[in-house]
């Protein structure tokens, strides 16, 4: 199989490649403050699975995370929604991470890349994903326009993968978090923050198994790497984010997001879940921003 070949951007700070064929997602994001770039997200590399899994970022579009049963009723209509990983139960993530992405522009510090779903399984749409740096940022734009023939709840996000890089610590402040069963992350109860997971202030990141989503964040969280002397600053205006610490692994993910996990099956439905109804023509857009500062000294 031949390897895709990413697309790069880049400026006095920062480094970015962008894989269009695989979910126009992110391969790899460094700072190159001091000569060698250091990876501000696990990179994929050349040699790598063509699985979107094993890149830095990608898309979330029109929904995040898992829907149980196969779909969900939505206006007294059934929304059938297929399976699209071998190794899980239900659909999950949507579909523009498992596409490939057409390039409407491209230029050294900025890259545009559209997608065109059609409605085999309900969800039709145009979506555009923009990438920018903007000196030491990192500026993504993410936004979906209904092209179905009737309205349904759009959700949009960011998946990208952190390296722990020896020790991560992470300040993200939310009001509320989604408990699970311990068997799987699909959410069964909404509940406060337990003190191991509060976030309002900075703190090492649980050793491992956590899968969860978060509510009532304002949108602003940081990542700082003491072995890296480095501070990753995240700006959005979702206001949910799942965060998956996996046990044994280097990596952890930050996930910020309009809505929880499951969404259209919570309590009040989507758009009382931070899903976005839609009508056909309606559009609906999410931005993101990573940015870097060194804390030497």
């Amino acid at each position: 199989m031949t390897q895709p070949v990413p697309l790069s951007l880049r400026n006095e700070y920062l480094c970015l490649r962008v894989l269009p064929s695989m979910g126009g997602g992110i391969a790899g994001f460094d700072w190159m403050g001091r000569g060698a770039g250091v990876p501000l997200m696990r990179p994929w590399r050349e040699g790598d699975a063509q699985d979107p899994n094993r890149l830095a970022c990608y898309p979330l579009l029109p929904w995040s995370n898992r829907i149980a049963h196969g779909g969900f009723f939505y206006r007294g209509r059934r929304i059938d929604l297929a399976r699209n990983r071998d190794d899980d139960a239900w659909p999950i993530h949507g579909h523009g991470w498992q596409r490939e992405w057409t390039v409407a522009h491209h230029e050294e510090r900025a890259l545009v890349l559209t997608l065109e779903q059609s409605a085999h399984d309900a969800y039709g749409y145009h979506a555009l994903l923009g990438y920018r740096l903007d000196g030491d940022a990192l500026r993504v734009r993410l936004r979906v326009t209904n092209t179905g023939e009737f309205a349904l709840p759009f959700g949009l996000g960011l998946h990208p993968f952190f390296p722990l890089h020896g020790g991560a610590r992470l300040r993200a402040p939310a009001s509320a978090v989604w408990h699970n069963d311990g068997h799987g992350p699909l959410p069964v109860r909404c509940g406060a923050v337990p003190d191991e997971w509060n976030f309002s202030k900075e703190r090492t990141l649980p050793a491992g198994g956590l899968n969860h989503a978060f509510e009532g964040w304002a949108g602003d969280a940081a990542i700082e790497w003491p072995n890296q002397s480095l501070r990753l600053t995240i700006a959005s205006d979702a206001d949910n984010y799942v965060l998956y610490v996996p046990a044994g692994e280097s990596f952890f993910c930050f996930e910020p997001v309009d809505h929880p996990i499951n969404a259209v099956h919570l309590p009040g439905g989507p758009l009382a879940n931070g899903m976005t109804d839609l009508a056909p023509g309606a559009s609906l857009e999410r931005c993101f921003a990573f940015r870097v500062e060194a804390i030497d000294g």
